[in-house]
């Protein structure tokens, strides 16, 4: 038993409401259990308390045992002198305030199914701790968790967006030109293509943007891949010639290219590839943040992304390496990929800092409008008997597994609260 469980059991009110006693005798009625502070302080702050005839309003604090309020010393922080109760699993001690009233104390009574049922969320091994039984909470209940999960996993995304806005001195373009590239490079490469954005600027892009070969030539060359020696392969040369020129007009310098992954990855994934529809993008693309602000149209907006690496890469997958006839387009299913993880989570935070509803809703019915996405995570939910509707659903699981699953973090589960109080 810890402090945490006893807190998850106030919190959620998951203990008899009536019969309630103060260790006084006089009865107790919890009328609000309060809210949670998350900060230094009393656990809970405004709780509403009927003890005996008088109605309080105050602070609630919680304790394993009443002595423990000697122990963290509160007796002596002046903080905790508005607490109403002192909510605890054993009374071995009588305590007071620091103005030396005596505090009213209340056992707290634990159900012993719900003790059970927590220890064996925190005893199983597999993942979720739940599988037994998460398919059997009711379907509606999940999807109202789903929504408080789907925005945690948005604003946990506009973070790093807010970061490079700052860094940016608030240009929306070039940060939306980096955050998109890092995305351009999924997950492998995602760092790599960042710093490719950061190193060729959004503005020395726009100058060659009628020009693809240029445009290849600026970001191949930036992402240092044109480095190596290759003898026999024309157009790594030209892009290779054209790019040192470009670099000394613009004063360039790009980066290292080991820092590129090709192991593990399906050759359309090659980072090669997906420079190529990254420049393809950068070409046939006019205003592309302005456009999505704008349209209102899934399909249209998918749209923007259906672009196809240019002609050599039709035989090739690394330069100097001829491979089978195959043009390159991005995917539908990278497509939506890029708008889940880019789009979406930009709208978003475009729409909260320019003060416009309009485009964070628009954000949210994106992702009802895609198709659920498939991955491992999703599979696996798949399996327990949670149904998936579209890739709001799905964004949702993935906060779900990475944030509160893989952290043990059951206690503040929506889902794990009818769990254990089954």
């Amino acid at each position: 038993m810890s402090e945490e469980f006893l807190q998850f059991i106030w919190k959620n009110s998951l203990f008899p409401r009536m019969g309630l006693f103060t260790t006084r005798g006089e009865p107790v009625e919890i009328i609000n259990p309060g809210k949670l502070n998350t900060d230094a302080g009393p656990d809970f702050f405004n709780a509403s308390i009927r003890i005996g005839d008088t109605l309080w309003a105050g602070n609630v604090e919680i304790h394993l045992r009443s002595s423990d309020w000697l122990l963290h010393g509160h007796q002596n922080d002046l903080s905790y002198n508005n607490v109403i109760l002192h909510v605890v699993l054993e009374n071995d001690k009588e305590v007071f305030l620091f103005n030396g009233s005596p505090i009213q104390t209340l056992i707290l009574p634990v159900k012993p199914e719900i003790r059970k049922n927590y220890q064996e969320l925190m005893n199983e091994k597999d993942w979720p701790a739940c599988h037994r039984n998460v398919g059997q909470v009711d379907e509606i209940f999940r999807f109202i968790a789903f929504d408080s999960l789907l925005i945690e996993r948005i604003e946990q995304k506009t973070e790093g967006i807010v970061r490079l806005l700052a860094e940016n001195k608030n240009d929306w373009s070039e940060t939306f030109h980096q955050f998109l590239a890092r995305n351009f490079g999924f997950k492998t490469n995602a760092l790599p293509f960042e710093m490719l954005a950061r190193m060729t600027p959004l503005s020395v892009l726009a100058k060659h943007k009628n020009n693809l070969f240029q445009l290849e030539a600026i970001l191949f060359g930036q992402s240092g891949l044109l480095n190596e020696q290759l003898l026999g392969d024309d157009y790594f040369l030209k892009l290779r010639d054209e790019y040192s020129f470009l670099a000394k007009k613009h004063g360039l310098k790009g980066i290292d290219s080991y820092l590129w992954k090709f192991m593990r990855l399906r050759p359309a994934n090659f980072p090669t590839i997906r420079i190529a529809q990254f420049a393809a993008l950068i070409h046939r693309s006019e205003s592309l943040l302005s456009k999505l602000t704008e349209e209102k149209e899934v399909k249209t907006i998918l749209d923007f992304f259906d672009v196809k690496a240019s002609e050599y890469w039709d035989t090739h997958y690394r330069f100097n390496q001829t491979a089978t006839k195959m043009v390159k387009w991005m995917g539908k299913a990278s497509r939506n990929t890029i708008i889940i993880n880019t789009v979406v989570p930009f709208l978003f935070v475009y729409g909260e800092r320019n003060n416009k509803k309009e485009l964070k809703q628009r954000a949210l019915d994106l992702l009802e409008s895609l198709p659920p996405e498939s991955n491992n995570i999703i599979k696996r939910w798949n399996e327990l008997g949670i149904v998936t509707r579209n890739s709001s659903d799905t964004q949702a699981l993935i906060q779900l597994k990475n944030e509160y699953c893989d952290r043990k973090k059951c206690l503040h589960c929506l889902l794990a609260t009818k769990i254990i109080d089954r």
